[in-house]
């Protein structure tokens, strides 16, 4: 289930949260270790300055968060979305399906969305894996376009369209899917 964080939703967050595995999936910004106080921040409002967020419930405790944050000005129908599950969760489709609902709901509740991006690091098959499961095609990778623990990696970019509404091609023409 999908659910709005609340700040009785932290010390679940922090325990899935706080686990070397995940963090080493994610964005530098990441903290490790993730204290409970981190997780009170982001329960408490904190993941506003993201977009929009949503807490990845099992049996209503929080064991992950997806996100969906709009890009601005012209390049404002794209949004990154952004995703991670508890280690404990892995393998179980909880995270397609999470993936899934949120880029339907995008699609449906931002009629200037055409295209749902997510950058994942190179060596995360698993994200990797979650992505194909929702829809989502490879774009491209990035070579040395990260640094993540200190080190310059590799990323690779996983994208899905809005299938419903026409587009300009490069030389003019507009198309009605």
């Amino acid at each position: 289930m999908l659910r709005a964080l609340q700040p009785a939703d932290a010390p679940s967050l922090q325990r899935h949260a706080d686990d070397e595995a995940v963090w080493r999936n994610l964005f530098e910004g990441f903290p490790r270790p993730y204290t409970l106080a981190d997780a009170q921040a982001w329960c408490g409002g904190a993941w506003r300055e993201v977009g929009e967020v949503w807490g990845i419930a099992v049996q209503d405790h929080v064991v992950g968060c997806i996100s969906v944050r709009r890009d601005a000005g012209w390049l404002r129908c794209n949004a990154e979305v952004g995703y991670w599950i508890g280690q404990a969760f892995w393998r179980r489709g909880i995270g397609s399906e999470a993936l899934g609902l949120v880029s339907d709901w995008a699609f449906a509740n931002k009629p200037e969305l055409s295209r749902l991006y997510a950058p994942i690091f190179a060596w995360n098959e698993g994200s990797q894996g979650v992505a194909r499961a929702s829809g989502y095609v490879l774009e491209g990778r990035m070579p040395q376009s990260a640094i993540k623990a200190g080190r310059v990696i590799d990323r690779v970019t996983y994208a899905r369209y809005r299938t419903d509404a026409p587009f300009e091609t490069a030389a003019g023409t507009t198309i009605h899917p």
